[in-house]
């Protein structure tokens, strides 16, 4: 019995009524309900039936009235299901990231954002993210008999592999992909910077899912607010406090991190701090007729952004730069500044591949015109990379 409740739980969420007190799905309501968001407790994928962190959002159950079941299904990069059929089959929506889905005995295919995917009744099958992206899809299954999935035996390594995206095959065998927690960090700033607060409540929890910690987030939100203003970064706050209140109702234990250790220097040391941070980042003392006619603009640069800010321990620089890239990238009009930091990024360390990837990731969230602009720029920094 406890395995059919796993098995359907964490592909339909059905017998999360009972989870979440609902009572007997056969009851007859009389009236429109609002089952309000967060009320029902998520859960992570069991590892008999899933490879990598999973984790399910509950919707709806099954009942008398509608035969089915719903669930938010989010999977880390790499993360897959097992193989499995559906009595009563199963459709899927997906709603942000890349996704992988093979039915047996045909090719891998790749599912995107807006894809719907359905899957007959019987039909032996698999689905999960993409090796370089988080996937999040909605799962809608029938039941038959009160079951509405069966499980088999585990999609293997060289199964999984054997798709390679046009992306992978151009990166070099040796390069490093973003981690998933680095992978959130574009989508949280993206999605500040034009205040889209659905999704950075999305990316919140998947970097929070993946191991970013309050602090590191919180740092995210306060660092970009000398890219995006006050506004948009209270906002953003305001928007990481309510979910991490949230995820503590929902029983998630997220790391609290650790505030900045190391002693910020004050007066002229922080004012010298600070011209060295920009000129490490910069490649180059940062000069020019700009800062001619209002000097005071570079001094507040390096006294508070590269200094009182970048001096802070509790996030590291390649973190920052994923921050900066993708908030300017979702920002029209600043493409100067944006080939900047591109090029800030490979000196703090982070490679092509990583950053062809940052693109890759804000065209999967949907914003076409952020990832346009990323490319551009990156494509602009390379050009103009010594040989």
């Amino acid at each position: 019995m406890k395995n059919t409740l796993i098995g359907i739980a964490v592909c339909a969420a059905a017998p999360f009524a009972d989870a979440a007190g609902a009572g007997s799905t056969s009851e007859t309501r009389s009236a429109q309900h609002i089952s309000r968001a967060g009320s029902q407790a998520p859960m992570a994928g069991p590892d008999d039936y899933f490879t990598g962190r999973v984790r399910v959002d509950p919707l709806f159950p099954a009942t008398d009235d509608i035969n089915a079941s719903a669930a938010y299904v989010s999977f880390e990069a790499g993360a897959r299901s097992a193989w499995h059929t559906h009595p009563a089959g199963q459709r899927l929506v997906v709603t942000s990231g890349v996704g992988l889905v093979q039915e047996w005995g045909k090719p891998v295919q790749e599912i995107h954002p807006g894809d719907v995917i359905v899957c007959p009744a019987g039909v032996k099958h698999w689905h999960g993210a993409a090796a370089a992206s988080a996937m999040t899809h909605l799962a809608i299954t029938g039941s038959v008999d009160g079951k509405n999935v069966h499980w088999l035996e585990k999609v293997s390594d060289e199964q999984y592999n054997v798709h390679t995206s046009p992306a992978k095959q151009t990166a070099p065998a040796h390069a490093q992909p973003l981690s998933a927690k680095q992978q959130a960090i574009p989508l949280i700033a993206a999605a500040m910077a034009t205040s889209n607060m659905a999704g950075l409540d999305a990316a919140l929890n998947q970097g929070l899912d993946a191991g970013l910690s309050v602090s590191e987030a919180k740092e995210i939100l306060v660092q970009l607010y000398a890219y995006s203003g006050f506004p948009r970064s209270l906002n953003a706050l305001n928007a990481l406090m309510n979910v991490v209140e949230q995820r503590k109702r929902d029983g998630f234990q997220d790391a609290a991190g650790h505030e900045p250790n190391k002693p910020i220097p004050v007066g002229e040391q922080l004012l010298a701090a600070g011209k060295a941070n920009q000129t490490r980042i910069a490649g180059k003392p940062v000069e020019g007729p700009l800062f001619d006619f209002v000097p005071v603009i570079n001094q507040y640069l390096q006294a508070h952004l590269f200094g009182d800010i970048f001096e802070r321990d509790n996030l590291d620089w390649q973190s920052r730069e994923l921050a900066t890239v993708a908030a300017l990238a979702a920002t029209p009009g600043v493409e100067s500044q944006l080939r900047s930091h591109m090029a800030a990024s490979l000196r703090v360390g982070l490679t092509v591949a990583q950053l062809q990837q940052l693109v890759q990731l804000l065209a999967d969230q949907g914003d076409a015109a952020a990832a346009r602009r990323a490319g551009e720029a990156l494509a602009s920094t390379q050009a103009n990379q010594p040989g």
